[in-house]
């Protein structure tokens, strides 16, 4: 058992280093959110659409009301995605993804007023030592406009991101991970159509590489993941742990976009791995 708890924690890891990937590329990639977003839906949904078919992934929705269910989440997930974008393109990687997580805390709080788990204030506990590591991760909160703005932004598409997340998990017991993204995807690719004829894509053929990445590696790997995750651990634990994602994205921001990170970072990071251990041996435990 314990062995298999420590699998699942791996796995729910690899898809927070996979799903860190969204900042940097948000940040690189020069197009418009809606954009960015459609585009990343219609090729995540083809890749996953190959994975299911040549395993043979059962993609039946038993129901209206699971249709329906699948289609809110996808609203959620759409409406999350896109306030981050414009949250990263009026910032940088650090206060983007950084103002989404507070993400966990917000799942922590709201997730038992929707699912019967039970309130567990330890999560408040972890959820504030997140935000205080994060806080000092930010190389600098400026109050000029535009990250004023950014920070909004981030702290919206963090409730969205939670809500779709909470309604996935309603979902889980009856379907795959992938079959849930692929679902999500289709119906964001068909909703956000319109952005291809109202936003400029004039240069989408030099953007296209990178929008493959973040179709494949962020969006059909590292999403489809989390959400397989939701099977093993709660909404609020599989968020906590993920929140190691930041890291990840400073990192792979300083490696690629050459922002360069500063002694906060170390100093912040160090909380919210803390955060991850704690977390980690409590649901252990409780496994």
């Amino acid at each position: 058992m314990k062995n298999q708890h420590t699998k699942n924690l791996i796995f729910l890891l690899i898809a927070t280093l996979f799903g860190s990937t969204s900042g940097p590329l948000g940040k690189f990639i020069d197009l418009d959110p809606p954009v960015i977003i459609w585009c990343r839906c219609v090729l995540g949904g083809i890749f996953l659409f190959a994975f299911c078919y040549f395993k043979k992934v059962n993609l039946k929705i038993l129901s209206k009301r699971d249709f329906l269910t699948i289609l809110l989440s996808a609203l959620f997930f759409g409406a999350h995605w896109i306030t981050y974008f414009y949250a990263l393109k009026l910032s940088n990687v650090a206060i983007g993804m950084l103002s989404l997580f507070s993400y966990p805390m917000i799942t922590a709080l709201i997730e038992p007023l929707f699912i019967k788990v039970k309130f567990d204030p330890m999560y408040i506990v972890l959820s504030i030592i997140v935000l205080l590591g994060l806080y000092i991760l930010a190389p600098e909160f400026s109050l000029e406009n535009s990250y004023v703005e950014a920070i909004i932004f981030g702290v919206i598409s963090a409730l969205l991101y939670s809500l779709r997340n909470i309604i996935s998990k309603k979902l889980i017991t009856r379907y795959t991970g992938m079959s849930i993204m692929f679902y999500q995807l289709v119906i964001l690719s068909v909703v956000l159509l319109p952005a291809a004829f109202l936003f400029d894509i004039s240069n989408i053929s030099t953007e296209f590489p990178y929008i493959i990445a973040l179709g494949l590696l962020t969006t059909a790997i590292g999403h489809t993941m989390l959400v397989s995750s939701f099977k093993h651990f709660s909404v609020s634990t599989a968020s906590i742990i993920s929140s190691t994602q930041p890291i990840f994205g400073i990192i792979l921001a300083f490696i690629f976009l050459n922002e360069i990170p500063n002694l906060n970072t170390f100093l912040g990071g160090s909380l919210i791995l803390a955060t991850v251990v704690i977390e980690s041996v409590r649901s252990r435990k409780k496994s």
